[in-house]
Parts: C-alpha cells; structure tokens; sequence
C-alpha cells in the first residue's frame, strides 16, 4: 500500500469520477484504474463501485476512507514538519470558510498576511455552508474551518463576535422600532437562507415557538437581501454578513432580546496540526479584524 494509492482513492471517492480525479492528479485515467486495483488487491475488498457512469462507494471503502484521510494528513503533516525545519518552505493549507462573513470579511486580510509570512505555503480553500464546512473538518477533508461558536467536538479559538438583526423592506412598519422581538416577524412573509446561519435562525423561532411564515427558502444570501430589497418579505441574518454598502431598498435592526453570534476557527484535534495550520491559528487568533 502507497500513499500514491490512498491519494487516489481519496480523490476518486470526493470528485465521484476516474476522469476527474486522473485530471486533478495530472496523470492517466489507466493509471487512476491501475493504482485503485492495485489496493483493492492487496486489501482484498472493494472500495468502488461504478454503476451508470456514477462511482460510488461500497459500504467498506466508505468506512476505509475516513483511515486513508487520516493518513494522508498525518503524511502531509510530516511533510510539513520537516518543512518547517527547513523554514517552512513548503506545504499546503487547507481551509474551509462559510459564508460572506468568513469568505469576505475574515479571511481576505487574514491571507494576505499569511501570504507574505509563508510565501512557500499553497493554500486552498474551499466554501459551503457551515453545517458542510464542519463535515469537512470531520472528513479532514480541510486543515482548519471557519465555524460558527460553540462546536464542543473540536478545538477552537474565537475570532469575533457579532449579533443576529432582523431585515426588512425599506419603509416597513416595523423600521420604526429600534429593535423587533421574532414573533412580530411572524406577521409577513419570510425568507429563509440556506447560507450562513440559516440553522441558527430556524433554531431561534423553535426556541420561542414560533412558526415563521416561510414564503421562500434562498441558497444564496445575495438573493435573500434582493428578495427583501422587494418588499417580498422579511429575514433575519447575520450583521456581520451583510455588504459595507447596504442595499437601501432594505433596513436592519437588532432584535430584542439581542442574539449575538460568535465566529471562531477550528480544527479537529489541534495536537495532530501541520506547522501552516498552526502557523495560521497563531495569526488568526491574534489578528486586528478592526
């Protein structure tokens, strides 16, 4: 067994396909083929099954994969250890980030200082909701993730704190009011975002009791603030998710009672972190996000 092989596997099993995984590695598709039967080989199992054109994994190889993950971060965090004994030259990071809060408000700063402390560290990044960035972290398919805090099953370091406000059409009743309790959002039609902290705001009405009146359910907060810009309806959304230069067709308030919202970093055991991880939490744990 190679870490070619388990590198293979790894990436066949995440893109679902021979084709694209042989491109990403830049190799032969036959060679893809040959590494992958190889382990089944000497394995005595199989890992992969294709059906319709789709590869899917068998009940073991899916089982197998969180092992060969783990391998191939504890490799690359050798690599990086010997790296970093040669000044950390070398080395890739690995980051999952969520939303417009951590994609474009954290993160940019933060990388450009990485950036020109590490030149040598290739640095990837991959973006989804939080709920997917902490499957990524559990799957070590990313070093480091933004997430939102508490997570009690990872160690974590706390970044910045903002508050959760309501938003509403421009010229709406409830923009008199300093700040709006949930259940008079209960009264208009709701937009619910599949981004960000859609969970945290649904877990908000259950915890009241409250049954929102969800009218329309968005996949990208871009859509959500054109969708109240319209007067479609009302939300609620991070403050700190929100553009330096709000959209005047809509307004935002606090809610009362205030509900803050704390973003951190995390990883999945950070004794077993490569140098660029740690590297990245010492500048990210003191870092002037101002």
């Amino acid at each position: 067994m190679t870490l070619t092989q388990l590198e293979v596997f790894s990436l066949v099993a995440e893109l679902r396909g021979f084709t694209s995984a042989a491109l990403r590695l830049g190799i032969s598709q036959s060679a893809v083929s040959h590494a992958l039967k190889g382990l089944e080989q000497e394995l005595g199992v199989e890992l992969l099954r294709r059906h319709q054109g789709q590869v899917e994994l068998t009940d073991i190889g899916a089982q197998l994969l969180q092992r060969a993950r783990a391998m191939l971060g504890l490799a690359d965090t050798l690599r990086q250890e010997a790296a970093d004994a040669r000044g950390m030259k070398r080395g890739t990071l690995r980051i999952g980030s969520f939303g417009p809060t951590s994609s474009s408000k954290l993160l940019p700063a933060l990388l450009a200082r990485y950036r020109l402390a590490h030149p040598g560290i290739q640095v990837q990044i991959d973006e989804g909701p939080d709920r997917q960035v902490l499957q990524w972290l559990e799957e070590r398919r990313v070093d480091v993730g933004f997430v939102v805090l508490p997570q009690e099953r990872f160690d974590t370091v706390a970044l910045v704190e903002d508050q959760m406000v309501a938003l509403l059409p421009a010229g709406h009743p409830l923009c008199e009011q300093p700040a709006i309790e949930l259940k008079a959002l209960c009264q208009d039609p709701f937009i619910l975002t599949g981004a960000g902290s859609g969970e945290l705001v649904s877990q908000l009405f259950a915890a009241q009791r409250l049954v929102p009146d969800i009218r329309y359910r968005t996949a990208q907060l871009l859509s959500t603030l054109a969708t109240v810009a319209r007067g479609e309806g009302v939300t609620v959304v991070a403050e700190q998710s929100l553009p330096e230069h709000p959209d005047p067709g809509y307004v935002s308030r606090p809610l009362s009672p205030r509900v803050k919202r704390q973003i951190g970093i995390a990883v999945l055991d950070r004794r077993q972190v490569s140098p660029a991880t740690q590297a990245f939490i010492d500048l990210a744990g003191r870092f002037d996000y101002r």
